[in-house]
């Protein structure tokens, strides 16, 4: 079958030609399409619950609201796993499904089951089904802060609620935006004991009279002639003054105002967390991407809004871009493309070198864009997307790729070479027929071999062959590619090309490749020959080093990458209030700011409303980019963990945004190294 793919392909050569030009121009077109992101698809498809239960402490949260979630969840067909994370006043529960489920069945799922669970809740409380992302997903941290004070906190938080939140949910692929800090404006009603036993008024009357108050109804409408008007009642005002006027009941004819009774006003709803930018009070917006979109394209479109909505905010306000996982990506990329890039000149210097021909050469490196298009396409077809780890299989395979055709060029070669120097010279298609025919079998076994090592990739289960098996199958792809055109491209550029060649009178090989044979029969191959056992024998001794050293090698599951950013903890001891750890936080924010290599901070203490990345008010999480000096990474993180020693009673913790969110999801820990108790006391833990 080889052997007729060879003489179809010289039978039908523009053909060939024509379809190998299509292939690369709309592979190249592809490419350039093609989503991008740091790392392929990592997250089990997952359900988040959240369940706000106020004034509850954790224990009770945990009793109530947790255990006849889980308890209802467990049971679902394809649940893996089901964590639970209980704080005051909230319950966030994990359901985790196994690989291929499709979200959505999982999500109905998990519906059918919260609906069994709900007799058994709380009265009053909700459960919330968190949107289709993952904490992977969070792909920008955007701080909204005033530059001269005069747009308060709470004046932050109205813009970002109302006006920054809503316009980037419109932009497709984003599929939440947390909002925290500044405090959410509401209208406080703070009644007096002491005046409402003078006005023989209860708290039911206040708060039934307060909720009436508020209400809106309709009153249907009114057929005037060729008129219709609408009927309705407004009742619903933000003036804590009209509320105030509202009559709670009626005494002896005179009626009792809730002024009488209660201090109506401005105030913040009761708040959770607390954000800042470089040590002042501010509004921080985490954007969550859905899974499958691509994070650089998404990151434009972002900025491309903010740009678009700056005009309309304060002239004080500020929006500084806090994080950016598109940065990380975008040098990772760029990092792989430079090493491809690298290793294609490095083939091409080797390849002139040994050949010492421009037309080998060209011909040879062909097969390099020509099978990268193949995958790309392939890659455009299944959903794949480009990430560090497709992009370090291709990286793998940009000197293995070359292979196949160099085994086919240079026979052809000889072979054309022997044939000009013939007495009765032969046809050239059919010399290059005969001789791409010969090293058929060698090209095809020598590419199932590299095929059948990334092979057991394949066999990875859970995260591990999520993240490795794509280096494995676009490397796959790469070498299938490789030989196709061997077998195809590869004979009809060298019939158009070598037949003419100067090269073709002299029998002699290249300069390189004579000195190469030399040394070879001299020093390698005769000394080996003459002592077998030696070499053996240090063969032997070389495997058994080799396993003796491999016990004493480090090992983890990624490599540590720089991610050019910082993350940094700040625990203060729980059951510190937000009011101070939001002072602690400020403290430390300043304590970096004096770092040349610092120039923007981006902190969040606590949690948002319904957020699931729930931390304690104690606890505050700072985000920094950091920039080059000419320190190494190791001397910038130890001067980080000294200036922030000198906050007394405090713990830090400094690592990376991406590590810390890949450290998360694989264990719901954010930190490489954790210990679990278990245990049936909970106060003896």
């Amino acid at each position: 079958m080889l052997t007729r793919l060879i003489q179809f392909s010289l039978r039908n050569r523009l053909f060939v030609l024509a379809t190998a030009a299509l292939l690369l121009a709309y592979g190249g077109y592809v490419v350039l399409r093609l989503p991008i992101d740091v790392f392929p698809d990592l997250n089990r498809p997952t359900v988040t619950l959240m369940t706000e239960a106020p004034g509850l402490a954790p224990e009770e949260v945990e009793t109530l609201v947790s255990v006849p979630l889980e308890t209802a969840l467990n049971g679902a067909p394809g649940v893996q796993r089901v964590r639970a994370t209980c704080n005051v006043g909230l319950s966030i529960i994990y359901v985790e499904f196994d690989w291929g489920q499709d979200i959505y069945r999982a999500r109905q799922l998990v519906q059918e089951r919260i609906a069994l669970a709900k007799a058994k809740l709380p009265a009053g409380t909700e459960v919330h089904m968190g949107p289709i992302s993952s904490i992977m997903g969070e792909i920008l941290l955007i701080g909204l802060s005033s530059g001269t004070g005069q747009t308060t906190p709470p004046e932050l938080r109205t813009l970002a609620d109302w006006q920054l939140s809503p316009r980037l949910l419109t932009i497709p692929g984003i599929s939440q935006v947390i909002v925290i800090g500044g405090g959410r404006k509401q209208i406080h009603v703070n009644a007096s004991p002491e005046r409402m036993a003078a006005y023989g008024v209860t708290f039911e009357e206040i708060h039934s009279a307060t909720e009436r108050a508020q209400g809106s109804t309709g009153g249907g409408f009114i057929a005037d002639g060729a008129r219709e008007i609408l009927v309705r009642n407004l009742g619903r005002t933000a003036d804590p003054a009209e509320i105030g006027a509202t009559v709670v009941k009626d005494r002896d004819g005179v009626p009792i105002f809730l002024r009488d009774m209660a201090d109506v006003g401005h105030g913040i709803q009761p708040m959770r967390g607390q954000a800042g930018v470089s040590g002042a009070p501010a509004v921080i917006l985490g954007v969550q991407k859905q899974p499958g979109a691509d994070t650089t394209e998404l990151t434009r479109r972002v900025e491309a809004a903010l740009a678009e909505m700056r005009p309309s905010l304060p002239a004080d306000a500020k929006i500084d871009v806090l994080f950016r996982q598109a940065t990380f990506i975008q040098h990772a990329v760029a990092n792989v493309q430079a090493a491809i890039r690298d290793g294609a000149i490095m083939v091409v210097i080797i390849l002139f070198l040994f050949l010492l021909n421009f037309r080998t050469t060209f011909i040879t490196l062909t097969a390099i864009p020509l099978s990268f298009a193949v995958a790309a396409l392939v890659f455009h077809w299944l959903g794949i997307t480009i990430n560090t780890m497709t992009l370090g299989g291709l990286a793998v395979a940009v000197g293995m790729v070359v292979d196949d055709a160099i085994v086919d060029v240079e026979n052809v070669f000889r072979r054309l070479r022997e044939n000009q120097h013939a007495a009765s010279p032969r046809p050239v298609l059919r010399v290059i027929a005969a001789a791409s025919a010969e090293v058929r079998n060698s090209i095809l076994f020598a590419t199932l071999v590299i095929v059948l090592v990334f092979l057991p990739l394949f066999a990875l289960g859970g995260i591990e062959g999520r993240l490795f098996a794509p280096i494995g199958f676009a490397t796959i792809v790469a070498m299938l590619a490789s030989f196709i055109v061997a077998m195809t491209v590869i004979p009809v550029l060298c019939s158009y090309l070598l037949p003419r060649m100067k090269r073709m009178g002299t029998e002699r090989d290249g300069w390189l490749v004579r000195l190469l044979k030399r040394f070879d029969e001299r020093f390698i191959l005769s000394p080996s020959l003459r002592h077998p056992w030696v070499v053996i024998g240090l063969a032997l001794a070389l495997i058994a080093g080799a396993a003796m050293l491999v016990p004493h090698m480090g090992r983890t599951f990624l490599p540590e990458f720089n991610e050019g950013t910082a993350t940094i903890n700040v625990i203060a001891p729980p059951g510190t209030s937000l009011a101070e750890s939001d002072r602690i936080g400020r403290l430390a924010e300043r304590l970096l700011l004096t770092m040349p290599e610092i120039k923007l901070t981006g902190r969040r203490t606590g949690r948002a409303e319904l957020d699931e990345h729930a931390e304690g008010v104690h606890r505050s999480e700072i985000d920094v980019d950091l920039t080059a000096t000419g320190r190494s990474r190791a001397e910038l993180l130890r001067d980080i963990r000294t200036k922030l020693a000198a906050l007394p009673g405090v713990l830090i913790s400094v690592g990376q945004p991406i590590s810390h969110r890949l450290d998360h999801m694989l264990s719901g820990v954010q930190a490489a190294i954790a210990v679990k108790i278990y245990g049936p006391d909970l106060a003896s833990l």
